[in-house]
């Protein structure tokens, strides 16, 4: 049978993720079920569990929002319900209504949106909808959990009744309280209430004046509280009207839980029902908080994990307002086993954990914080050995205990099996249990199981660059400041940074020398190798991200300019249209100003029509055959680009005298024009000659049309020689 050990679970704090979990649950029932939660050893199960936390994930960001799901737990009234001839109170009977309501609405809810919500719909079909219980406990209790007058007729009269002999006994008390007044037996307060009856206040001087019942007195004595003679059968009376009323409140009790009892089972499933959606909602609150996703599972033992963080300690650095450091890993059946190395405080075991974690997450139905597109698939089990692993009670050293887990590990590793291992073969002399270690490694690699340890043994990093399907890593370190970076590269041993580090911290460097000749000289070689390659690798990580942003940045400008070029290529095609269209104009303009001149001097009619027949005849053979809609298209066109023209022209003149505006200008004085004289307008660039002078105003002659203009919009060119 597949399971996880509860002490992999401590290793890799997975009970501390369930904490988080648990305070996102809205009922005391939920968060019990979180902290209880533990891997599921069925797949099937998994892939269930993770879809309907999804679906529900999925629900917090469209219009069709779950309904509330929280309820007060009824284990009481579930209890009382299986003991004979008992009955619920009605406090207990609103509670029952309540989370009938609820699931209820929940399960009509599923079914109406099922092509949003197919897995939470398929959860819910178990839950039989009805509103037999409802109904009932609403025709007899009311929303403030008493008994409702109408749940009985004998109940309806009873209360008639006493209402009328509680009329009868205030009116009798109202009548000996006024004569007491009058006779003045009675103190300030006049009356009060003693063991739920009224009483008259009196003086202690007049007791014997006030016939009744003594029910007590004040603590100084000086009043006597007495309940009139004339209000006693009236209170006899209400005390068995209230008794009768007692008894029957008991009998409708009584009856309606016998109706309940049936639905004992069904009661208890809609708690079990709410419970699982309480919990399917914290997982869904708990996954939005750390950005989780449901990754890819594969059948092809490929486990992928992209810029995976570790949960605990994304929302502790999130409190800081410090940055978490993701992770990719792989682990295949090309790569099964990674071997990590480095020094002290790079990250080594929380990538470890990192891993552990998200695995054992996966499988309890956790959704994880990684890239979409990450691969998973399921492990039977999941061996860890992390942290201080001393046994106190069983006075075990470090390495006994780390020797009675590997026996542990040989007997449950498997092709199915992951292990996490930090720290791997310390605790005893170097040189020997890094052989043990390495033989350990190999039985586990010779198993095909898959798994990650930390080390700074070189024997394992030989190994694992050695055998085909065990890979080396190190977490990458700052080549200048020997800083950690966090970042897992793949590929390469790391070195311990043994002597950088103790000369960055200030050892001597004539100590650091001895201590060097101490050791084999093959090892330090080998070490410092290993340190100069991390540095290398770390200079062309910085190279290779640089060159991708400049690649970024170059492919952005070179989309902007492609942009802009397409814009300038359509304003140039609807200008040319504008100017075509333009001079089509001007043309037509000339020629009916001829023709019109001609008719000026001849006043011939017959042939002012002929030349504007001819005229129009010509234009009509340069169009093309177009339909209505297509003409009324084409002037709208032509509409749109003249107004973009015009707007464009509009904002170039605008611009042009806010630029004369701030250049301060000589004036120069007017020039005096004759007919003649060259001229252009003063925001204009065309060239005319000047054809008349009459009262400031000029007529400028354009070669192909003539204006009239003011003599103050003109500039001179060249005057007439």
């Amino acid at each position: 049978m597949p399971s996880i050990h509860i002490k992999t679970l401590e290793d890799i704090e997975f009970f501390s993720v369930l904490n988080q979990v648990s305070e996102y649950c809205i009922t005391a029932l939920g968060k019990s079920e979180v902290l209880s939660i533990k891997p599921f050893s069925d797949k099937d199960l998994v892939l269930n569990a993770l879809l309907l936390t999804n679906e529900y994930l999925s629900s917090f960001d469209n219009d069709n929002r779950i309904p509330n799901h929280g309820f007060e737990p009824i284990n009481h009234e579930l209890k009382m319900l299986h003991i004979e001839n008992s009955f619920l109170e009605t406090q207990s009977f609103r509670k029952v209504a309540a989370i009938s309501d609820t699931s209820n609405t929940l399960v009509k809810f599923f079914d109406k949106f099922k092509d949003y919500y197919p897995n939470l719909y398929s959860f819910s079909l178990q839950i039989k909808v009805t509103k037999d219980i409802i109904n009932e406990i609403d025709n007899i209790i009311d929303k403030y959990g008493d008994v409702k007058d109408r749940a009985s007729n004998e109940l309806l009269q009873l209360r008639r009744s006493l209402n009328a002999v509680k009329g009868k006994v205030n009116q009798s008390f109202n009548v000996a309280l006024n004569q007491c007044i009058a006779n003045d037996y009675l103190d300030d307060i006049k009356e009060s209430v003693v063991e739920n009856r009224r009483v008259l206040a009196v003086k202690a001087m007049y007791r014997r004046k006030v016939k009744g019942a003594i029910l007590g007195n004040s603590k100084t004595g000086s009043i006597v509280y007495i309940e009139p003679e004339t209000t006693f059968k009236y209170a006899r009376e209400v005390q068995n009207l209230e008794y009768d009323i007692k008894e029957e409140i008991e009998r409708i009790l009584k009856q309606l839980t016998d109706f309940l009892r049936p639905y004992t089972s069904l009661l208890s499933l809609y708690q079990e029902y709410l419970t699982a959606i309480d919990v399917i909602y914290s997982k869904a609150k708990y996954a939005a908080n750390i950005n989780a996703v449901l990754p890819e599972f594969n059948e092809d033992k490929n486990l992928f994990l992209k810029d995976a963080y570790h949960p605990l300690l994304l929302i502790e650095n999130r409190k800081k307002n410090a940055k978490t450091y993701p992770q990719t890993i792989q682990l295949n059946q090309e790569s099964r086993i990674i071997v990590i190395s480095g020094p002290n405080a790079g990250g080594k075991s929380i990538t470890l954990k990192t891993v552990g974690l998200l695995q054992v997450m996966l499988q309890s139905g956790l959704l994880i914080p990684v890239h979409e597109r990450s691969s998973v698939f399921f492990f039977d089990r999941i061996l860890t050995d992390i942290g201080d692993n001393q046994s106190i009670e069983n006075h075990l050293s470090t390495y006994s205990y780390r020797l009675k887990q590997m026996n542990y590990f040989l007997k449950k590793c498997n092709q199915n099996t992951l292990f996490l291992i930090d720290e791997f073969g310390t605790g005893s002399d170097p040189e020997l249990g890094g052989a043990l270690a390495e033989t350990f490694l190999e039985e586990f690699y010779h198993r095909d199981a898959y798994g990650i340890i930390t080390t700074h043994y070189s024997n394992l990093k030989v190994l694992a660059n050695e055998l085909p399907a065990m890979l080396n890593a190190n977490m990458m370190f700052d080549e200048k400041s020997l800083e950690p970076i966090y970042k897992l590269a793949l590929g390469q041993a790391g070195s311990s940074f043994t002597f950088e580090v103790a000369q960055k911290n200030g050892i001597p460097f004539g100590l650091i020398n001895r201590a060097k000749k101490k050791i084999e000289r093959g090892k330090v070689r080998f070490d410092a190798t290993i340190a100069k390659l991390q540095k290398e690798r770390s200079k062309l990580e910085k190279t290779e991200q640089s060159l991708k942003e400049n690649e970024r940045k170059k492919q952005i400008e070179a989309d902007k300019l492609e942009e802009t070029n397409t814009k300038i290529q359509r304003k140039l095609e609807s200008y040319q249209e504008l100017y075509d269209s333009n001079q089509r104009l001007i043309y037509l303009g000339q020629k009916f100003n001829d023709i019109a001149e001609k008719f000026f001097e001849n006043n011939k009619k017959r042939e002012l029509m002929g030349e504007l027949f001819k005229l129009v005849q010509l234009e009509n053979s340069k169009r093309k055959k177009v339909s209505v809609k297509q003409r009324q298209a084409q002037k709208v066109k032509e509409k749109q680009v003249q107004q973009e023209a015009e707007k464009k022209v509009e904002v170039i003149r605008q611009k042009k005298k806010a630029d004369k505006q701030k250049v301060v200008k000589i004036e120069k004085p007017k020039p005096v024009f004759k007919i003649g004289d060259r001229v252009r307008m003063h925001d204009g660039k065309a060239v005319g000659s000047i054809d008349n002078l009459e009262k400031n105003k000029a007529v400028v002659n354009y070669g192909m049309f003539t204006t009239n203009v003011s003599v103050d919009l003109l500039e001179l060119v060249e005057a007439k020689k």
